[in-house]
């Protein structure tokens, strides 16, 4: 994602009512990303804990708004300091900016430019609450959102996309997040889940997903939505570079779809509708950081690849005993990941940037560049998010007493159930099955 989009000096820049309106759009279709994922996770989640899982979502649009507008735009994208972060006192309560004040070399106002970011900075601690379902305190949840944000996701959104940023300087390319959101959530599931631990049950009680209907209604608002967060990062399109980021997602992530439901049939024996959102949601975190650098045919192996790899990545939680119980670390950060090192092969050269892949005739430069990126960003997000959550844990406990988990967080935390089952009789419900003809019960979890 450019600072700014590059002009000819002789050009003189102006707002552009056009450019502003789309970027309007996409930032709301960044933001209807958050109600996207918390339906997304909240259906692959058991029926105990479905408004834990919404409100761990929902309550990031809150905290993450504030501080964006308080300090974290003045430290993301002010002016650099060391390639480390940034500061610019007019950005500090957004209170310093003129209504057409232009961002950089841009055609959109400075606040529009804001909002955008905002959307982005929002849904990234999001993401990494599906890695701990079941099991944290909300109060310590929302403490780590305010101060993840602050620590690692501000100076690293400066580092990939801040001009001055080191990252950025080092040209590491990252059209819409690969880095900066992605890898970066991942990184830190997994670095909280070091400190929280499992389930109570994981691996030996059921703890399949409760409605895959709303997943898959999560996983087409997630998909939508992605088109703002990839089209609107070129900050306009004037030049069809956004609209080659918005045909690039729509295939990438068919194509991952198509190779998570494959590997699974071959696999298990069967296509789930589980699988295909998953892969498409693999699909979406791949092709996020190159949208920009890739062919249409580049987008097709990027998202076989990584809807291939995510689907086989999902089982090492069992094989290593890690508790990812929504499969954060396998398909956020092993699509981040993925999608961040394809562009060292596939980058054309004739998008975004001059820079090419390997298999372009561009040698294994831009590879390195992008291996640079994301060991940085994973290390630095994944150490400083296992010490965040130690240290919670040590001041207030991160994770809610074993009588609560068992009960299920819902009632414990928010003094509500997802849904009223007191019609029915609650606890046991007896039916007849039309087919079998014999009286069946079904257990209802509280």
């Amino acid at each position: 994602m450019p600072p700014g989009i590059l002009t000819l000096a002789a050009d003189k820049v102006t707002l552009s009512p056009a450019n502003t309106g789309f970027m309007l759009i996409c930032s709301a279709l960044v933001m209807i990303m958050t109600p996207g994922l918390a339906f997304f996770y909240g259906g692959m989640v058991r029926v105990k804990s479905v408004l834990n899982m919404l409100m761990m979502s929902f309550i990031s649009l809150g905290i993450v708004t504030i501080l964006w507008v308080l300090y974290g735009f003045g430290l993301a994208f002010g002016t650099d300091s060391g390639g480390f972060i940034g500061w610019n006192g007019n950005f500090a309560g957004l209170s310093g900016i003129g209504l057409t004040e232009l961002w950089g070399t841009s055609t959109i106002p400075v606040y529009v430019f804001a909002v955008f970011q905002l959307m982005f900075a929002v849904i990234t601690p999001a993401l990494i609450s599906g890695a701990l379902a079941d099991r944290v305190k909300f109060t310590a949840w929302a403490l780590f959102i305010a101060l993840w944000v602050t620590i690692v996701y501000f100076p690293v959104a400066h580092w990939v996309w801040g001009e001055g940023g080191w990252l950025f300087e080092l040209k590491v390319i990252d059209f819409a997040g690969g880095t900066a959101v992605h890898i970066n959530a991942g990184a830190a599931a997994l670095g909280v889940l070091l400190v929280v631990g499992k389930r109570i049950g994981f691996k030996k009680d059921p703890m399949r997903p409760h409605s895959l209907p709303l997943v898959m209604l999560g996983a087409g608002l997630l998909w939508f939505g992605w088109f703002g967060f990839n089209a609107g990062s070129w900050l306009g399109n004037d030049d069809g570079i956004g609209a080659v980021a918005f045909v690039n997602t729509q295939v990438a992530t068919a194509a991952a779809m198509l190779g998570w439901l494959a590997y699974e049939k071959l696999r298990h024996g069967s296509f789930t509708t589980l699988g295909a959102a998953s892969g498409a949601v693999a699909g979406l975190v791949a092709i996020t950081p190159a949208c920009g650098a890739v062919s249409p045919l580049g987008a097709i192996a990027v998202g076989a690849i990584a809807g291939v790899l995510c689907g086989m990545a999902v089982n090492l939680k069992y094989k290593f005993g890690y508790d990812d119980s929504l499969d954060v670390i396998g398909v956020h950060l092993v699509g981040g990941v993925v999608g961040s090192l394809l562009i060292g092969l596939f980058a054309t050269g004739g998008v975004q940037s001059k820079a090419k892949g390997l298999f372009y005739g561009g040698g294994f430069e831009q590879l390195g560049r992008q291996a640079v990126g994301v060991v940085c960003v994973l290390l630095y997000s994944l150490v400083v998010s296992y010490v965040l959550a130690k240290a919670i844990d040590l001041v207030m406990g991160f994770r809610v007493g074993e009588d609560e988990e068992v009960a299920g967080i819902d009632q414990a935390a928010h003094a509500e159930t997802a849904y009223d089952f007191a019609g029915a009789g609650g606890g046991t419900v007896g039916r007849r099955g039309p087919a079998l003809g014999e009286a069946q019960t079904k257990k209802v979890e509280a």
